[in-house]
């Protein structure tokens, strides 16, 4: 287990990555041209494509208190239908740079993040045997990043599994693995190298324990900085990410199905027709079992915890 110091430098670390921010940037907006990811926002810019967008907004214009849940609540059902004008929309630019000032905001990206990305990326490394707070940093940065999945194969493939080679070795060839595969991807993918440099230089170094002071792309990282309040930051989420819910018309699609045989592998019944790959009635029933059976937000959503607790 890490410690709190632990966990909030690893954090950090994403945070330059993402905002240039030991804390983060609350309310950053960004949109790069061909991320696929397309309108990103927060303290580790999470992306309107994925579906995750909507899940934090939901959680802020839940909160009691929130300042802008009324401004920003008419614009719930388009963001959950990625409607691609919101990119570009200045109204709402406006009230998510806005509601990044809000105290309440704070609080909800934060335990959202947590929940979304930080509790999948512990999860996920366990799963495999990575235990050090920087190979769990390098687990964290792919979740936020994306492709955590498809990089994991892939370093498996070309070198063997952490069982294999051992923590160390295994997070060098991954981090190595995910560099070139940054560098081969479509503008503006290339110019997110640095987080790879980055973690390549702390493993140079033997910052395993992730011990402080810090120092990440020219940013110290120290007890006081972590106090604070709290580049490129283009998306490298795989198309099989989205976030999966009941919706009209349903959702298809092979990511579908392998929700579905994960739920079918849970001993859940997802409905007369099996693993079809078509999000009905009796999936989001099975969801929501699954979801309260392991003490989830039971939503019917498929979104980064639900699918990490699957083992998706």
């Amino acid at each position: 287990m890490l410690t709190d110091l632990q966990k909030r430098t690893a954090q950090a670390i994403v945070n330059i990555f993402e905002t240039s921010q030991v804390c983060g940037d609350y309310g950053k907006v960004t949109l790069l041209k061909g991320d696929k990811g397309r309108l990103t926002y927060g303290r580790s810019q999470t992306t309107l494509s994925s579906g995750n967008l909507f899940l934090l907004l939901t959680a802020y214009c839940e909160a009691a208190g929130a300042m802008f849940a009324a401004a920003l609540h008419p614009y719930l059902e388009r963001v959950a239908d990625l409607d691609s004008s919101l990119d570009t929309d200045a109204a709402f630019r406006g009230l998510l740079r806005d509601s990044g000032e809000d105290p309440v905001m704070h609080a909800v990206q934060d335990a959202f993040f947590d929940r979304a990305y930080w509790m999948p990326a512990t999860q996920s490394a366990s799963n495999v045997g990575i235990a050090t707070a920087l190979g769990v940093a390098v687990v964290y940065d792919s979740k936020v990043h994306g492709s955590w999945n498809a990089m994991r194969d892939r370093t498996d493939r070309e070198h063997g599994s952490v069982k294999d080679l051992g923590e160390r070795a295994w997070i060098g060839h991954y981090v190595a693995e995910r560099r070139a595969w940054l560098v081969s991807c479509a503008d503006p993918l290339p110019r997110t190298v640095y987080r790879m440099e980055e973690f390549a230089g702390l493993i140079q170094a033997a910052k395993w324990d992730l011990f402080l002071p810090l120092r990440v792309r020219g940013v110290t990282i120290d007890k006081e900085a972590l106090q604070g309040r709290t580049p490129v930051r283009a998306s490298a989420e795989a198309d099989d990410e989205r976030t999966l819910r009941l919706r009209t018309p349903a959702m298809r699609g092979s990511d579908v199905a392998s929700l579905q045989r994960a739920l079918l592998g849970a001993a859940i019944t997802v409905g007369p027709d099996g693993a079809d790959g078509i999000f009905g009635v009796g999936t989001d029933e099975a969801v929501r079992q699954f979801q309260q059976r392991r003490g989830l937000k039971v939503d019917g959503v498929v979104g980064p915890a639900t699918r990490a607790a699957l083992g998706l």
